[in-house]
């Protein structure tokens, strides 16, 4: 019930639920915060955590570390939170942005709920803790596109700095071995015969087993590596703001807390005006670092009056700084998932925590084909009742799309949500390449070496059932149990449930049979994989789209900057956690850096 979950059994619509709020031990009333700090973070996702916890290690430096959501005090964080697998999203919207939705695709006008985490610890408390950097060319990239000083060469200390790799720890070149967070990948001696033919199954198909995903960078298959210590999840939160770090008297970090505005005196950001408990108040800053996410950065600079001239007119908003790139270059992964039932003796033992063992990148045949721009994972369980412990899924997605979108504003309300049109697939070559992905596991898939173990593979779109069947609640662990039993039945009946049931989808023989089918299909149904990034991206100072400099500066104002993934300048062939936690260290370093040179005589 782990990696990116099955489309099948995954919430991708909007379901909320009662919740209690969770009171933050932490969290100070704001009528009792002081007026003014030397930096005050706007956002506790992971880029905030690291740059409170980083910035606050001086303790002639006071930061205040704000979150819209609820705390997840050490040792007292929620079991599915804590949990290996991403059980989280499926408690509706209580650890999410409950009217946050997106536009997947420009030719179709229908909107889709996107899960972000509003939560301390952002991404990193409910997403699926895949720790994966990238390749080296994905931050040669960002240098070749005007942001100096950010080659792979340049990010690589701060991937080690930050990680705690237990399996290649002891290669001091290429990882960390006492950084906040910890590396983890399942054993390959503790895979059941399901991963263990997956894996043979790659080979058959002539990818060979690479180890390390974030030390060699050819084509293969590997263990994925997971932020993952004793079998339980560590996100930002987690790991960044310890007892020890919370205890600093010069940090202070206040939950369920919204940021309505920056505040300015000219072109200077001077703080944020902050709501909390129907209580509103300004806080001075001396500094304003933005880490919101790349979905609502770019909002927060619009409404501030620093964005795009046409938006800025159309809303109304005096202008603070005429930047085109704001809301612009919004890249994401597109996806898709295929699905088997696995075989009674082949599910997965009580003994494993995770059930994704076995990813792949590789190589699509397209014509439009870039290096390494596909990847899949796999999970042998894919949800948390009786139907997901039968469903073993297989995510392909586009590794390296060519595909942007934008984020512009609604109104000027700061609880509005922005809107996003994503243009998932909207680049040529794209769905080819996503198609050719498809057909490549569906091969593998259907071949000799998963036939032990797994079948009646099956195509997986969003559905409202999908939406129903994944929420934790009495109810679906009834329904889900029962429908889980039936899936024991006899094969006829097993394949009717795939077909009316569990699909939803075009037949598998049918979207090989035909490519124009099949790519109808994609720029239908394809899927955000959840690796929002690049609105608000570095570049050099005569680029007009570029928005902020190789310090996160923002060009046209004083006193602010973005910490977050939208500052990135292209989209990395990997899950974005990991490389938005090196961003954050990074540019940390580099806020402390001018601190002291400010106050050298």
């Amino acid at each position: 019930m782990d990696g990116w979950v099955s489309a099948a059994l995954r919430a991708r619509a909007h379901v909320q639920l009662d919740a209690v709020e969770v009171v933050n031990a932490d969290a100070k009333s704001i009528d009792a915060l002081p007026p003014r700090f030397d930096y005050v973070v706007a956002g506790g996702g992971s880029a905030g955590c690291v740059a409170a916890a980083r910035l606050s290690e001086d303790p002639s430096i006071t930061v205040l570390l704000v979150e819209a959501g609820a705390d997840t005090p050490p040792g007292q964080e929620p079991a599915e939170i804590r949990s290996p697998a991403p059980v989280a999203i499926f408690h509706g919207t209580r650890y999410l942005w409950p009217k946050l939705r997106v536009v997947p695709f420009l030719h179709r006008r229908k909107s889709r709920f996107y899960e972000q985490g509003r939560v301390l610890g952002g991404g990193s408390s409910v997403n699926a803790q895949v720790g994966n950097r990238g390749l080296p060319d994905d931050y040669d990239e960002w240098e070749r596109l005007g942001a100096a000083g950010w080659g792979w060469h340049d990010v690589l200390p701060y991937f080690r700095k930050l990680e705690r790799d237990v399996d290649y720890g002891a290669d001091s070149q290429m990882h960390g071995a006492d950084g906040p967070i910890p590396i983890y990948r399942v054993p390959r001696d503790e895979w059941p015969e399901f991963s263990v033919r997956l894996a043979a199954a790659a080979e058959q198909a002539a990818l060979a087993d690479i180890g390390d995903q974030n030390g060699v960078f050819t084509d293969g298959y590997f263990a994925p590596a997971y932020t993952n210590e004793n079998q339980q999840r560590v996100s930002a939160a987690m790991a960044y703001l310890t007892p020890a770090v919370r205890a600093r008297p010069n940090l202070t970090i206040v939950t369920a807390c919204n940021v309505d505005r920056i505040t300015f005196a000219g072109n200077r950001a001077d703080g944020l005006a902050l709501e909390k408990g129907g209580r509103t108040r300004t806080i001075g800053a001396g500094e304003v670092l933005l880490a919101l996410g790349a979905l609502q950065t770019p909002a927060m600079l619009m409404r501030a009056g620093i964005g795009p001239a046409a938006v800025l007119a159309a809303h109304g908003i005096p202008v603070v700084a005429i930047r085109e790139g704001v809301g612009k270059n919004l890249r994401d992964h597109p996806g898709t998932h295929l699905c088997a039932l696995v075989k009674p003796a082949a599910r997965m033992p009580a003994r494993l925590k995770k059930s994704g063992h076995v990813a792949l990148r590789f190589t699509s045949s397209s014509a439009a084909a870039l290096p390494s721009d596909l990847y899949m994972h796999s999970g042998l369980s894919s949800a948390w009742h009786g139907v997901g412990r039968r469903v073993a899924y297989f995510y392909v997605w586009l590794n390296k799309s060519r595909s942007t979108g934008e984020v512009v504003l609604q109104d000027t309300d700061p609880r509005s949500m922005p809107i996003v049109r994503m243009n998932l697939l909207g680049a040529e070559g794209d769905v080819d390449r996503l198609a050719d992905g498809f057909r490549f596991i569906a091969g593998l898939i259907r071949g000799r070496d998963m036939a032990a173990v797994i079948e009646h593979p099956f195509a997986v779109r969003f559905s409202p059932f999908i939406r129903f069947m994944t929420q934790v609640h009495a109810t679906n662990r009834l329904v889900m149990g029962a429908l889980g039993k039936l899936l024991d039945g006899p094969a006829w009946l097993r394949r009717l449930l795939v077909r009316r049931v569990l699909s939803n989808a075009p037949s598998l023989d049918a979207l090989l049979a035909d490519a124009d089918t099949l790519k109808t299909y994609l720029k239908t149904y394809a899927m955000s994989v959840s690796h929002v990034t690049c609105t608000c991206r570095m570049g050099r100072p005569d680029d007009p789209l570029a928005v902020v400099d190789t310090e996160g500066r923002v060009y046209g104002a004083e006193a602010l900057r973005v910490i977050d993934a939208s500052v990135m300048p292209s989209l990395p062939r990997a899950n974005t956690n990991l490389a938005t936690m090196m961003i954050a260290e990074k540019l940390s370093e580099a806020i402390l850096r001018a601190r002291t040179a400010r106050q050298v005589p």
